[in-house]
């Protein structure tokens, strides 16, 4: 509705396509992807060196979609994993071209591959990079015609990502005090800042948000503690004592976190004095000195009991120049997370099925449409539709309106470029490259933006290649691409986008029951190593869950199927979880504990419930939980696992199981 002083509304689906994320410009990835591209592509050139000079850009173009905020070691797995698995598909596509003539025996072999990259990509963020650049990749070396043997253009494309990754650890933020654990502590500090944001948020209409924001803190923070301790293992050194100081803050923050979510649960608003003690902490590890005295404690409910106990001891860690332990594992023990038998469930199950039939169908039909229309270069087809069918990228509406434009936009300004110098060499194309590499950093904050930035990033390898006429014919590529996704992912009983939501909170949810397990069982006065990770499991299986009913609130409204308010599903299940662990403080700190028979009825009634999601039960199997428990502990939990059997109750059986059997 629209007038004077009203806001005119548009529907999500509508509206998602011109969301753009807000931020600072982070000025040392731009430096590094000006620096990417140009430079080896201007070696290439110099040298007469075609193959190299497009294989290597192409390698700094992979590397630098992974160029993502971190410290030097995410930064060295988020690249190098995605880059080493992808040259392995560039070698082997490359080596299956030189084997069998050009045609349609491609179609079977990008299927199997879409098969198993899509499958691989359910479980987690680098697994899905990885799986979409191997695709990619094997679409690259099996359509791109370019001179040299195999393993040479794999070769070439790893230098070019081995460029940006040296650029990536010697190109970085600068930290005024840390020295090797600069960004281990930087991250930590983020954690104490986000904590300070729950603790100001305790009682008012933010709270939620704010234990969102907390957990993601905490989630950052644990990744780069562990990557930390995997590079020291695979050195097979002993832990220094700075890394062992780092482990017993991360413990502490750990602690303060779970004593601030159960006064989130709560709900009593704070004194403005108890979010300073965080505050310090925060400040002292940016500072590299004491945080100095920390607010007296003034507990009077057993969460603010828990609180106090924890900032206390973490004034006696960070008081410390010494560490008080002799491993790591002694406070933070910090497992891989995901386990095998959880990646193998995603993988194998309804999720990974789906997603990998969706990813095979699409890219083999996009490659089918190319052959047929141009057999000598048809590679861009599928390689747009690789992108288009990714579901963490956004909604498919959104993805493609978005995926087009922005082609369009990138085809464009290249075809002026090329109008005004083409006949000049090749020299520009340099700097094109290079400037497209600086603003791809930026270009993650809205995937139109982004396409544009890839084409003007692409079009001059092409150009390079020999194929100066490809710019029209890559819009009709795309525009086509667009059109086969488009249909393929709202094929009636081919492919659920609730399906997604329902098995990651699922999945969410059978985290929760060991996590409610692990407290309701634990003896009292042991290690909190074990419930701390458990509660990080459940909550990181509840943020992906988000996310992806985040995607499925802005689908088109006839491809969401009958039931789309999964947001309320997915509060209730967080809350959940932010009921046991007030639980879980309460029983540490001398509540009485739930009978064995109480706490193994609340366990099978998530298991039931989450089995009722995932379909692995009919849809009128409905978890019951007869009576209110004795122990007060546990009635809150029982209280929102009944809020979200109604909240699921609108699923039909056909949305539980459409893609499960």
């Amino acid at each position: 509705m629209s007038g004077p002083g009203r806001r005119v509304v548009l529907p999500s689906w509508l509206a998602h396509p011109l969301r753009f994320q807000r931020g600072p410009v982070p000025w040392p990835a731009v430096l590094r992807g000006a620096l990417s591209a140009g430079p080896v592509m201007a070696i290439g050139v110099a040298q007469g060196w075609v193959e190299f000079a497009v294989l290597a850009g192409f390698g700094t173009l992979f590397a630098g979609f992974n160029d993502l905020p971190g410290t030097r070691r995410t930064g060295a797995v988020y690249i190098g994993l995605p880059v080493l698995v992808g040259a392995l598909g560039l070698l082997i596509g490359s080596a299956t071209a030189d084997a069998v003539p050009s045609g349609w025996w491609v179609l079977p072999l990008l299927f199997a591959v879409g098969l198993a990259s899509g499958a691989v990509s359910t479980v987690g963020p680098v697994c899905s990079r990885t799986g979409m650049q191997t695709l990619c990749l094997m679409v690259i070396g099996t359509g791109v015609p370019l001179p040299g043997t195999p393993w040479l253009k794999a070769l070439y494309f790893l230098v070019g990502a081995i460029w940006l990754l040296l650029l990536r650890l010697v190109l970085r933020t600068p930290r005024p005090v840390g020295g090797a654990l600069a960004g281990e502590q930087a991250a930590l500090a983020g954690v104490f800042d986000a904590l300070v944001g729950a603790l100001e948020a305790v009682g008012g209409p933010g709270a939620e948000a704010a234990r969102r924001r907390l957990t993601a803190a905490m989630n950052r923070g644990d990744e780069a503690v562990r990557l930390r301790r995997l590079f020291r293992r695979l050195a097979h050194r002993s832990a220094r004592p700075g890394e062992l100081l780092l482990a017993e803050r991360f413990a502490a923050a750990t602690a303060l976190c779970e004593a601030s979510i159960a006064l989130l649960w709560e709900a009593r608003p704070l004194p403005p004095g108890v979010a300073e003690g965080p505050r310090r902490l925060a400040a002292a590890l940016r500072a590299g000195e004491p945080p100095g005295p920390l607010p007296a404690p003034g507990g009077d409910t057993p969460a603010r009991a828990a609180f106090d106990r924890a900032l206390q001891y973490a004034a006696a860690v960070f008081a410390r120049t010494a560490p008080g332990v002799t491993s790591a594992e002694e406070v933070a023990p910090l497992p891989a997370p995901g386990t095998v038998p959880t990646m193998r469930r995603r993988v194998l199950g309804p999720a990974g099925r789906e997603y990998g039939l969706r990813v095979a169908v699409c890219v083999t039909a996009s490659a089918a449409v190319a052959l047929a229309l141009r057999a000598d270069h048809w590679y861009w087809l599928p390689l747009t539709a690789v992108f288009l069918v990714k579901p963490d990228i956004g909604p498919l509406f959104s993805r493609v309106v978005n995926r087009f434009v922005g082609t369009a936009v990138g085809v464009v300004v290249f075809g002026g470029l090329a109008a005004i110098w083409g006949g000049g060499g090749v020299w520009w194309t340099v700097v094109c490259a290079a400037v497209a590499g600086a603003l791809l950093p930026v270009s993650f904050r809205h995937f139109g933006l982004q396409t544009s930035v890839v084409t003007l990033m692409v079009l001059p390898f092409v150009w390079v290649g020999g194929d100066t006429q490809a710019a029209g014919d890559r819009l009709l590529d795309t525009a086509t691409a667009c059109a086969i996704v488009l249909v393929v992912g709202h094929l009636p009983g081919f492919t659920d986008p609730t399906a997604r939501v329902a098995h990651l909170t699922a999945e969410a949810l059978r985290r929760t029951r060991e996590y409610l397990a692990h407290v309701l069982t634990a003896p009292a006065g042991g290690s909190p190593g074990d419930r701390m990770v458990l509660r990080r499991a459940a909550y990181s299986s509840l943020a992906e869950a988000r996310s992806a009913a985040e995607t499925v609130a802005a689908e088109l409204p006839w491809g969401r199927g009958p039931h789309t308010d999964w947001f309320r599903a997915v509060a209730a299940s967080e809350r959940i979880v932010d009921a046991v662990t007030a639980c879980a403080v309460r029983v540490e700190q001398g509540a009485e504990r739930p009978s064995r028979e109480e706490a193994a009825g609340v366990a099978r009634a998530l298991d039931a419930l989450a089995d009722s999601l995932d379909g692995r039960t009919p849809a009128t199997v409905r978890p019951e939980l007869r009576q209110t428990p004795a122990c007060a502990s546990l009635a809150d939990v029982v209280a929102e696992l009944r809020h979200i059997q109604v909240f699921t109750g609108g699923l039909t059986a056909d949305s539980r199981t459409s893609r499960s059997t």
